[in-house]
């Protein structure tokens, strides 16, 4: 068994990515890959916590900017992300593994109300804890969401699993000569406005001295292999 890097891990998952190639709704093919890969990391004894976004169902700025008000967009982005953590927690059950998802606003008939104990002893039981709702406040994405969770677990590294393989320079389908980055300083990414994630999850994580690992979702055994320690993507420290 492959020797492990990170033993403790909160891993982001875009929601698009999840709706594979019809770009709406939810490819339960590729969610059946994606849970094959955690079920593996799982076996070989990493704790997970998985925040997933919403953008399969709706984006609050993209889908309602200058249509609604943005607390409301916001709101419907978080509901989002709750259909896609029931629905991936249900996935997970059926891979052998028990899940619990936790969410940021209380909506006791769906799942449970998110403490960081509740989601410490989960993760110590050996359960996969799926924080979902992001922050629970309107303004923040999931990526600020996942960063939080990252922080409040403890976790040894955050992983962002997107539709791009790495952190570039610029938008590599816009410029060919994008630079393409293996390791990036907190420092760099928020000077040069590197497009990762939003500036405020880079900073969360750069004043928590959180190590984050930005990956391609495709193909899902990339997480196996971040965890086990191989440097694909690109990773951002202090």
């Amino acid at each position: 068994m492959p020797e492990l890097k990170y033993k403790r891990i909160l891993l982001k998952l875009s929601g698009e990515a999840l709706a594979g190639d019809q770009h709406r709704g939810l490819d339960f093919t590729v969610i059946h890959s994606v849970c094959e890969a955690i079920k593996t990391c799982h076996d070989m004894g990493v704790q997970i916590g998985l925040v997933i976004g919403g953008g399969n169902f709706w984006r609050g700025v993209k889908d309602g900017a200058d249509k609604m008000q943005r607390s409301h967009g916001d709101a419907m982005g978080m509901l989002a992300t709750v259909m896609n953590s029931i629905a991936m927690a249900d996935a997970l059950e059926k891979h052998g593994m028990d899940a619990r998802v936790l969410t940021a606003v209380e909506m006791n008939k769906f799942a449970e109300y998110f403490t960081r104990d509740t989601a410490d002893r989960y993760l110590n039981e050996g359960k996969v804890v799926i924080f979902a709702a992001g922050t629970g406040n309107p303004y923040f994405s999931t990526d600020t969401g996942a960063v939080l969770r990252g922080v409040e677990i403890e976790a040894d590294a955050v992983l962002m699993a997107k539709n791009v393989d790495a952190i570039y320079s610029a938008d590599p389908n816009v410029d060919p000569n994008a630079k393409r980055y293996t390791h990036l300083t907190y420092d760099k990414v928020l000077s040069d406005h590197l497009k990762a994630t939003d500036s405020t999850a880079m900073t969360l994580a750069m004043d928590n001295n959180m190590n984050l690992v930005c990956f391609a979702l495709n193909p899902p055994q990339n997480i196996i292999r971040v965890v086990c320690g191989e440097e694909i993507g690109t990773t951002v420290t202090i």
